[in-house]
């Protein structure tokens, strides 16, 4: 074991060692022999791109001033997001059809990094980047994502953050405040000159969310700095320490209690969800010559959250208890006659704590090289990454307020549940662009190795006799990836392309207690697709932008929610729709400084169903029935004016069709399927929005008034632990000044 450690650290020194002589550059930053560009995930050669994506500009970013990441990415065709808390905290993203659920089948990334608590062990997604330090948000949906993983079966999703300064001293200071106590502050500062730089972002944000007595508290801290070694060499590093300390029911409600007060949480007070996450990273880029480029990045995240919550049965239901649904939601672990949901009640009983501690680090070189081999001018990338994970879960539960403290309770009970799991992955990946002609014609192949080793161990209750189990699960898939893009028109590319796409297993599901004596291991299969798209993309004609596309995926075993608090595989799935994007400056057309601007997107997802019947009546999987949270019409439209005194004003709104519910809500006992909350329809709801900005000529101060659901429209957002309400009214204002 200690020869194994030892070769792994050998082989990271020498990796590390190879990568600062000769270097390489990450597709995240572009190097020219004077200065470093940042270029995020998305090739420098936008129009050979063959497949679908979407760049969310600073600009547009400052234009509209979304109050959190769900805002900004409304606009974007083909991606849903369910809203779960006031801020965005835990981001809930679906692409084309798929079930946005902790955005677990879409890769969220920073500077190409991911930003999951676990990419393999746990694809949840508990943050993402502030915004105040985002300099572009780009989403990636088509064949070009073989170069990353290991989340590839839907999009990606890369947050790409301002760079460091080069001439001198900048920076920026910002405060916002907002109806619902909400508040924001955000200060930036940073130095640099040609021999590189530095720059510090320190953020808080603090505010009331959705429903009663809950509120979130988050700050982060940023250091990023850049040191250019030589004229073709530099380095970029960067560390983070970010918090949030929130109070939220994670549990929603059921029927009745959402009928008296959808926004009602009794035991909202206690109920709380901590994060603690710690993250660096290390670029090494090195332009050996005009033709080829090598880099090296290195990373690593250090998380710790845990959750703490007084309610776990929306509306009373037990799924090992059919019919026990009342419509009313109970305190769970309470002393005896104190389980009605009362705030004098919450503060007596007890609850579960779901610390969990996340680990991961890797390391990734890649090369860059312009060739003409065959003849043929051609771009090639070829990398590989090797990654790590150390997670440990835990649970605890109490009957009495002592147990409120999570370090009573470990002091006191043994856990209930302990699952470690270790995650080592290799990925490798090669693709090349032939430019013939107008053409862009691009292969790619990745290759990803996988083995996940879970070790459970349950104690008290039933589960005290239980053997420790252990799993270990290997998987190797092979994705291949094919793009085509024709530029015969001017300013005006057609693309089409397909690509194997990949999701890894859930190693905490991987295992589960069945008996106070017994084992049974189930080995969950990651999930696999075939994605198609056709589409265009297009400038051709003055102030005028259009982009659409056509898309069919085909799962081969979609893992669901099967309602016991476990994922399997759900069999086939088939998700096929059109997207459109445009955009129209007037002032652009007819030569004017006065702009009027229309911007909008509309996806169509007509088809998103399963293609066979579940192995189980119970899983509520019926063949043509529709996948779970996958709405048939998204649309988003603005109208804007731009003055040339600084202004910029726009209206828009945002719609959202009817959505299913998890596949296992379908086929309840009837009186769960009334009251419970987890069973019915999501209907559809239109939001509307608009924001106003205001940067007098020559002046270095902004000023600015956002507001979001402007109607205060209550609408009911999800069902996925019961009826959730979604966020009223919310406007803030404020005032930037860069230096």
């Amino acid at each position: 074991m200690k020869k194994s450690l030892n070769r792994k650290k050998s082989a990271v020194a020498v990796a590390l060692a190879c990568s600062v002589m000769t270097a390489l550059s990450h597709a995240e930053e572009a190097i020219k022999l004077d200065k470093v560009e940042v270029t995020g995930i998305l090739p420098e050669k936008l129009e050979a791109v063959p497949g679908s994506f979407n760049v969310v500009d600073e600009k547009e970013l400052e234009a509209r001033r979304p109050f959190s990441v769900t805002e900004a990415l409304n606009n974007v065709p083909g991606v849903n997001v369910v809203g779960e808390d006031a801020f965005g905290l835990g981001l809930n993203i679906g692409i084309r059809g798929m079930d946005p659920r902790r955005t677990s089948r879409t890769l969220l990334l920073e500077d190409g990094v991911p930003l999951f608590l676990a990419p393999y062990g746990d694809p949840s997604a508990h943050y993402s980047t502030p915004l105040d330090r985002v300099g572009r948000i780009e989403v990636v949906k088509g064949s070009g994502q073989v170069l990353y993983g290991p989340q590839t079966v839907g999009g990606m999703i890369n947050f790409v953050t301002k760079p460091v300064p080069k001439n001198g001293f900048a920076g920026s200071v910002s405060a916002v405040g907002g109806n619902n106590d909400f508040y924001g502050l955000h200060a930036n500062v940073g130095y640099g000159t040609e021999l590189g730089g530095f720059m510090v972002d320190a953020i808080k944000k603090e505010g009331d969310g959705i429903r009663d007595h809950h509120k979130f508290d988050v700050e982060e801290y940023t250091l990023k700095g850049q040191l250019n070694i030589t004229e073709r060499q530099s380095l970029i590093a960067k560390v983070g320490y970010y918090k949030e300390d929130s109070n939220v029911s994670e549990t929603g409600l059921g029927e009745l209690d959402y009928a008296r007060d959808k926004f009602q949480a009794p035991s909202g007070k206690n109920d709380r969800f901590e994060h603690e996450r710690k993250s660096a990273q290390l670029q090494h880029i090195f332009k050996i010559d005009d033709k080829m480029k090598l880099s090296t990045q290195a990373y690593y995240v250090d998380s710790y959250r845990t959750s703490f919550r007084q309610t776990d049965a929306p509306g009373g239901y037990d799924d090992d208890s059919a019919g026990s649904s009342t419509g009313v939601t109970e305190l769970e672990r309470c002393p005896a006659g104190l389980n009605a949901a009362t705030e004098a009640n919450a503060k007596q009983c007890g609850g579960r704590h779901r610390p969990r501690s996340y680990n991961y680090w890797g390391i990734e070189p890649r090369l860059d090289v312009s060739h003409n081999l065959f003849g043929i001018n051609s771009d090639a990338v070829v990398g590989f990454r090797y990654h790590e994970e150390d997670i440990r879960r835990q649970q605890y539960r109490g009957n009495t307020a002592n147990y409120q403290s999570l370090s009573f309770a470990k002091a006191n009970v043994l856990a209930r549940e302990d699952i470690g799991i270790k995650v080592q992955a290799k990925s490798y990946y090669a693709q090349n662009t032939f430019y013939v002609n107008d053409w862009s014609i691009t292969p790619g192949v990745r290759v990803e190795d996988i083995q996940i080793k879970t070790n459970v161990r349950r104690a008290d209750g039933e589960y005290q006799n239980n053997p420790e189990s252990k799993l270990t699960n290997n998987q190797t898939e092979v994705l291949p990836g094919f793009g085509v893009a024709w530029n015969g028109i001017a300013n005006t590319t057609f693309f089409g392309g397909v690509h194997k796409g990949f999701a890894p297993p859930r190693p905490d599901r991987d295992l589960r207690a069945d008996g106070p004596n017994s084992a049974v291991v189930d080995k969950t299969k990651p999930e696999t697709s075939t994605n198609w798209e056709i589409g265009v993309r297009s400038s051709y004609f003055k102030g005028v932008s259009l982009a659409s596309t056509l898309f069919h995926t085909k799962f081969d075993d979609m893992v669901i929610n099967n309602g016991a608090g476990n994922f399997v595989n759900g069999g086939k799935s088939v998700m096929s729709g059109l997207e459109m994007a445009g955009r129209i400056d007037f002032g652009t057309i007819y030569n004017t400084a006065h702009n009027i601007y229309v911007l909008g997107s509309y996806t169509n997802t007509f088809t998103a169903k399963f293609q066979k019947d579940g192995e189980v009546a119970s899983s509520g999987i019926v063949s043509g029935d529709r996948l779970p949270y996958a709405p048939k019409h998204l649309a988003s439209v603005s109208l804007g004016y731009q003055h040339p005194v600084g202004v910029d004003a726009r209206i828009g709104a945002t719609y959202v069709s009817k959505q299913e519910v998890d596949a296992f809500a379908r086929v309840l006992d009837p009186v769960d399927a009334a009251l419970s909350g987890l069973a019915g329809d999501v209907p559809a709801y239109t939001l509307f929005n608009a924001s106003v900005n205001f940067k007098p000529v020559g002046s270095k101060a902004t000023y600015f008034v956002s507001g979001y659901n402007l109607a205060d429209r209550e609408y009911l957002q999800s069902r996925v632990d019961g009826m959730s309400v979604g966020r009223g009214r919310q406007v803030f204002g404020g005032i930037r000044y860069d230096f």
